[in-house]
């Protein structure tokens, strides 16, 4: 269970790095960028072999990272744009609850077992995530821009169980370093007109957040593949325990480093997030 562990913890890093840019005051959108650019980086130096681009583009998962790369930078605008017109809880339960996606697709398509006891703890898991997504302060206006929320939720789900999917088992840092690279690229095209527009500098402090972000980024993904390949555990139980282990993990350090409020409702999350871990891992 070591490269689960080692994705929950990437992930949750991720959640404490955009807490210090926001914190800090730092372009979200440059961060992202070079974060991209990074994660690129890491894959291709993971890579043992010689990088042949025309083997890239001969391979039967290229295409399929092309879409993800888009997908990457397309859903975290989608994320942000959410969280502006609908709230911070509605984007956040949208982007978690997405993880019934690939679980359902472990299920029926890969034939993965569906115990009462893996049922029972996949809905606590979903009921955990709502709980501890719901904010004091978080306006939510869920029939404002519907179609956000919806898309987030899709789109989330799609990019768990695409990466899954069309990752080759014996060539995990270059698949990843590919998606990242696609998304890289898209991603300077978009800064770039930003910056064409509203005349803005590239500010030198979103390199080292940005070179953080992209390390812990591409880690998160690149454990996450490692589990669900090198591991005898099922996609679908995977997934619940990346989630929402992530999502405690990530409130617990929100009330410790930056004192953030918690509620009895976020508590009771917690605990059943806890459970829902439990009875998934033991079934």
């Amino acid at each position: 269970m070591i490269y689960l562990l080692l994705s929950i913890l990437s992930s949750t890093a991720i959640f404490v790095v955009f807490k210090l840019i926001k914190k800090y005051d730092i372009d979200t959108l440059q961060v992202i960028v070079v974060n991209y650019f990074t994660a690129f980086t890491c894959g291709a130096l993971l890579y043992s072999g010689n990088i042949q681009p025309s083997e890239i583009i001969e391979s039967d998962w290229f295409v399929a990272a092309i879409g993800l790369g888009f997908l990457f930078i397309t859903i975290f605008n989608v994320m942000a744009l959410t969280a502006q017109k609908n709230g911070l809880s509605v984007a956040s339960v949208a982007s978690k609850m997405s993880v019934i996606i690939p679980i359902v697709f472990g299920i029926y398509v890969f034939n993965e077992s569906a115990s009462l006891q893996k049922i029972t703890g996949i809905v606590l898991a979903l009921f955990a995530v709502y709980l501890t997504s719901l904010k004091k302060k978080d306006h939510t206006v869920l029939t404002k821009s519907i179609y956000l929320p919806i898309i987030l939720f899709l789109g989330s789900g799609v990019i768990d169980t695409s990466i899954n999917y069309f990752a080759p088992s014996d060539n995990i840092p270059l698949f990843s370093a590919t998606i990242f690279a696609m998304a890289a690229l898209i991603g300077l095209v978009i800064v770039g007109i930003n910056l064409l527009k509203t005349k803005r500098r590239f500010k030198l402090k979103s390199l080292p957040a940005g070179i953080t972000l992209g390390i812990v980024n591409y880690g998160s993904i690149h454990f996450l593949l490692m589990a669900l390949r090198a591991e005898n555990t099922e996609s679908s139980t995977l997934f619940t325990i990346n989630h929402i282990a992530i999502l405690a993990l990530s409130t617990l350090i929100g009330l410790l480093l930056f004192k953030e409020d918690i509620s009895q409702k976020n508590w009771i999350g917690i605990i059943l997030a806890l459970i829902s871990i439990l009875l998934v891992t033991l079934a």
